[in-house]
């Protein structure tokens, strides 16, 4: 039945438009302008805690930039992620910079050197923290590269922010979600918006196929059969 579960509610693709900004509305028309050409940035760092809407950010960038036929670099960083110096992609995307070692911090730093000197490419990076608050010790001068042109953090939504998003949802998809099973969701299982949202697409699907009204016994009954 857990399998059954995962299989009716995949999560949707984040993208720009799917994206809920909450207070990162001058974040998220800041990269409009800049993927549509009114705003020449080459550099933008964004940070955040986790589940705030970093990787969503960047996936969404990255999904829009291919489809605008730009070839694009996506880079989900682990210690060992390598990088390549005088990469031709149009857009150089790296997510959670923070997680680089040693030998990975000094490739960014080249390329970035090197994207520099090209003056073309699009470099987005996210990280846990503000460039200066990294803890990059053995490539500190990676810092100041990381800074070079815009910073943003990005801010988690509220809860109150959540349950209108939850409640959109819900209605685009034909359901009346109470403020009581809002509640619920966000104080029992994952809080972050693309788990919310893949959750009450599972509700949806388990409360038609169990022929049940979307309530709190019914969101226990789903979270237990999917624990």
């Amino acid at each position: 039945m857990k399998q059954l579960v995962l299989d009716i509610a995949p999560s949707p693709l984040p993208t720009l438009a799917n994206f809920v900004p909450g207070r990162n509305a001058e974040l998220l028309q800041t990269l409009g302008n800049i993927l549509t050409g009114l705003e020449r940035e080459h550099f933008v760092y964004l940070w955040g805690g986790t589940g705030c809407g970093k990787s969503h950010l960047l996936q969404g960038v990255a999904g829009l930039c291919m489809r605008n036929k730009m070839s694009t670099a996506y880079f989900a960083c682990d210690a060992d992620t390598s990088f390549i110096t005088g990469s031709e992609a149009d857009c150089v995307i790296v997510d959670d910079v923070d997680r680089l070692n040693a030998k990975a911090q000094i490739g960014l730093f080249n390329l970035y050197n090197c994207i520099r000197d090209e003056g073309r490419a699009l470099v987005l990076v996210s990280g846990a923290a503000t460039p200066a608050q990294l803890k990059l010790k053995v490539r500190e001068d990676l810092v100041t590269r990381l800074g070079w042109g815009l910073v943003y953090q990005v801010h988690e939504l509220t809860d109150e922010e959540k349950a209108k998003a939850m409640k959109s949802h819900s209605a685009s998809r034909g359901l009346d979600l109470s403020q009581e099973v809002c509640d619920y969701l966000l104080h029992h299982g994952r809080r972050d918006l693309p788990s919310l949202m893949a959750m009450l697409d599972a509700l949806d699907s388990y409360s038609l196929a169990n022929r049940r009204k979307v309530t709190v016994p019914l969101v226990r009954e789903l979270l237990q059969v999917a624990s």
